[in-house]
């Protein structure tokens, strides 16, 4: 039987290695069911995941639930191509810290000296605050919302460099304050490019994906490149089928990397054995960002640490179009839940999370905590409550509004007693006052200035951005 279809099948590689111990074999049983149980809804013809269990150096399950491409009725295997959005941050952390290893670039290098595009914003922006998100720079996924442009059209790095060159503020001065922003990696990307004279994807190749013989993965750096095998990524239609939601840009940096959960075993372990980068390099990608207050953050290299249920941790998550993808490493445990997954609705961090509770049951000593509670929505409803203008206030502000920064136009139309927001591609959004000068939409939150000639516009990842009335 190949390794393909012994791993499509869900064995695990210990019952292999302990064929004939009837204890062992028990234990393989109960494993699979219990991944079964957390995998049940993407058994059959629908979109799903793979999942792999790394431990001690190996790959102790893997198995796909569900479908990669619904046309063809292709399954899922562990040898299944993902693109893994952000989890593909560790890979383009990793390649600046090869270069601060080798002394190629400092992390305390202003980043305008290799990306002289950047605006001169005053204060200096340097290759440590993109890596922990504390640059300031707005995210460019964000301005591509606002802007009224498609998610899922074709992006380059130029187009990148243009939309952030446009910018004239930061979201804050950097190092004061964290801001996950995709604008910094896909910068990190132009870095590695311009230091070394090869793009991001052929200096992940030689130095990561070949010496780990990880040939299965690469930065997919051009959407029309065919990869055997892959899998597409798909949204749920209310009372239909599943429509195919795929961004296909040759962005890389911010995400890109194209995957499958028996490649990613091998980066795993590199975090353990050093074959790629040695002892420094290990430590350099756990190395956590400082705020200029000296605060420490939990973020690292592209990389997450934190605790779950007494253990530490070290993760990512990636998130686009319709692929989910999270990665959640127990180093104390040298135990790894990687879990990739082709439908938006999925939340494989949970999924990994509820694998990792049964693996690790003798380890995790904290009780399950929900997150969350009565106490934040409560108070964010009382915080909400819709303020009554007049129709002379509501008059003042209707208008169009245009932003340089995002090359677009906003209008605020009126209807009776209602206000709404009217942007590019998009449906009108009902305006709700909060105060004299404020709205909040599903846009975000609008601030109009004291003669209602402007307005600041922030929404998630990206603040301030100014409208001046036409």
């Amino acid at each position: 039987m190949s390794m393909r279809n012994f791993l499509s099948r869900g064995v695990t590689l210990s019952a292999l290695l302990l064929a004939g111990n009837a204890d062992a074999q028990s234990a393989d049983a109960a494993l699979t069911a219990h991944v079964d149980s957390v995998y049940a809804r993407y058994a059959g013809k629908v979109p799903g995941c793979a999942v792999g269990i790394y431990q001690d150096g190996r790959i102790m399950f893997a198995k796909g639930y569900g479908l990669a491409n619904l046309e063809y009725d292709v399954p899922i295997t562990p040898t299944t191509p993902f693109i893994v959005g952000s989890v593909s941050k560790q890979f383009t952390a990793a390649a600046i810290a090869l270069l601060v290893e080798e002394k190629r670039i400092k992390l305390d290098d202003d980043v305008r000296k290799y990306v002289p595009e950047l605006r001169d914003y005053g204060s200096r922006i340097t290759i440590d605050n993109l890596v922990h998100h504390t640059s300031g720079l707005r995210d460019w996924w964000e301005l591509v919302g606002m802007a009224g442009m498609r998610y899922d059209d074709t992006y380059s790095v130029q187009d990148v460099l243009d939309m952030t060159s446009r910018q004239r503020a930061l979201n804050f001065k950097p190092g004061d304050r964290y801001l996950y922003s995709n604008t910094g990696y896909i910068l990190l990307g132009v870095v590695v490019q311009r230091v070394t004279g090869k793009s991001l994807r052929e200096f992940a190749a030689e130095r990561f994906f070949t010496p780990l013989g990880m040939t299965s993965s690469h930065f997919q750096d051009d959407h029309r490149e065919t990869v055997p095998g892959r899998a597409y990524a798909y949204s749920p239609v209310a009372n239909g089928a599943p429509t195919i939601n795929v961004w296909n840009n040759d962005l890389v940096g911010q995400g890109g990397v194209m995957t499958t959960v028996v490649d990613l075993q091998k980066w795993d372990e590199n975090f353990y054995s050093g074959t790629v980068g040695g002892a420094s390099f290990l430590q350099r990608q756990l190395e956590r960002g400082k705020l200029n207050s000296d605060s420490t953050l939990s973020y690292a290299f592209g990389l997450i640490v934190g605790t779950y249920r007494g253990l530490p941790t070290v993760e990512h998550t990636g998130v686009t179009g319709g692929y989910r993808a999270a990665i959640t490493r127990f180093p104390s445990k040298h135990t790894t839940i990687t879990s990739l997954c082709n439908v938006s609705t999925a939340v494989p961090e949970t999924l990994a999370r509820r694998v990792a509770d049964y693996v690790l049951r003798a380890d995790l000593t904290t009780p399950v905590t929900l997150a969350g509670g009565a106490a934040p929505t409560a108070t964010r409803a009382a915080n909400a409550t819709p303020v009554q203008w007049s129709n002379v206030n509501l008059e003042r502000v209707v208008g169009s509004y245009y932003s340089a920064e995002l090359d677009a136009t906003y209008t605020v139309t009126r209807s009776g007693s209602a206000l709404a927001l009217v942007r590019p591609r998009a449906r009108p959004e009902t305006l709700t006052a909060r105060d004299a000068h404020t709205f909040t939409s599903s846009a975000g939150t609008i601030v109009f200035g004291a003669d209602a000639k402007s307005f600041m516009l922030n929404a998630g990842r990206v603040e301030n951005v100014k409208f001046v009335r036409r």
